[in-house]
C-alpha cells in the first residue's frame, strides 16, 4: 500500500470513529433529555440545549473532512460508498440531538405541570426504544453489519405502538380548558419527537446496508429506499 493510500485509510478510520462518537453523544442526549423532561428539571434543560452545539460542531467537522477526502482521493467502490454513507448518516444522527432539544423545550412549556404516571411510563419506554435503535444503528455502521441494520425496521414497530398508546391516552383524557389542551399538544409532540428519532435510526440502517452491499433494502412496510 502506498503512503497516500495508507494515509487515506487512516483518515477514513478516524472519520468512522467520529461517527461512532457522534452516535454516543446523541445517545447521551436521549438519556439526559428524557430525565430532564420526566423530572421537570429546568437546569438540565439548559445544559442539554447548550451541549447540542457539541454535536453540531462534530457533525460539521466530519462533513468537511469527508468532502476533502472525496475531493483529494477520488475513492472508488466500497470506500466511496462509505464516505457517501458517512455524509448521510451524520445528519440522521445529529437530528436526534435536535429532537431532544425539542423535548427539552417542551419541558419548559409544560413546567410546572406534573406528568401523569401513565404518560411517564410511556415516555420512559419510548426513551429506551429510541436509545436501543440508535445504538444498534451506530453499531451496524461500526461493524459494517447489514444484518443488524435490517433489524431496525422491525424494531421500529415497537416505537410506533408506543406512540399510538400515548395518543390513545391523550385522546381519552378529559380536557377541561385551553391549558389542558395545550399540555396535551405538547405531550403529543414529545411522543412524535421520539418516533422521529427511531425513524432516523431506521434510515441510518438503510444507509449502512447500501454501504456494505451497494444496494438499498426494500421494505414496503416501513420506508421506501432513500435516494442515493
Amino acid at each position: 500500500m502506498t503512503e497516500t493510500r495508507k494515509a487515506f485509510h487512516e483518515e477514513l478510520d478516524e472519520l468512522q470513529a467520529d461517527v461512532v462518537r457522534l452516535g454516543t453523544l446523541a445517545g447521551e442526549a436521549i438519556q439526559k433529555g428524557t430525565d430532564a423532561f420526566l423530572e421537570a428539571d429546568l437546569g438540565s434543560v439548559e445544559r442539554l440545549i447548550a451541549d447540542d452545539q457539541v454535536l453540531d460542531d462534530l457533525m460539521h467537522s466530519i462533513e468537511s473532512r469527508t468532502y476533502l477526502l472525496l475531493a483529494r482521493q477520488q475513492p472508488m467502490a466500497v470506500d466511496l460508498r462509505t464516505l457517501v454513507t458517512v455524509l448521510r448518516i451524520i445528519h440522521e444522527i445529529e437530528r436526534t440531538g435536535d429532537l431532544m432539544v425539542n423535548v427539552a423545550k417542551a419541558t419548559r412549556r409544560l413546567y410546572p405541570y406534573e406528568l401523569e404516571p401513565k404518560v411517564r411510563g410511556i415516555i420512559h419506554r419510548m426513551r429506551e426504544q429510541a436509545a436501543v435503535q440508535l445504538k444498534l444503528a451506530v453499531s451496524a455502521f461500526a461493524d459494517r453489519d447489514p444484518g443488524q441494520a435490517s433489524a431496525l425496521g422491525d424494531m421500529d414497530d415497537v416505537m410506533d405502538d408506543l406512540q399510538k398508546d400515548l395518543f390513545r391516552h391523550i385522546f381519552a383524557s378529559q380536557v377541561d380548558d385551553e391549558a389542558d389542551l395545550q399540555r396535551a399538544v405538547q405531550i403529543a409532540l414529545v411522543g412524535r419527537y421520539y418516533e422521529r428519532i427511531a425513524d432516523h435510526a431506521v434510515n441510518t440502517g438503510e444507509r449502512v446496508a447500501f454501504m456494505v452491499t451497494g444496494e438499498f433494502p426494500v421494505d414496503p412496510h416501513h420506508h421506501a429506499p432513500p435516494n442515493p
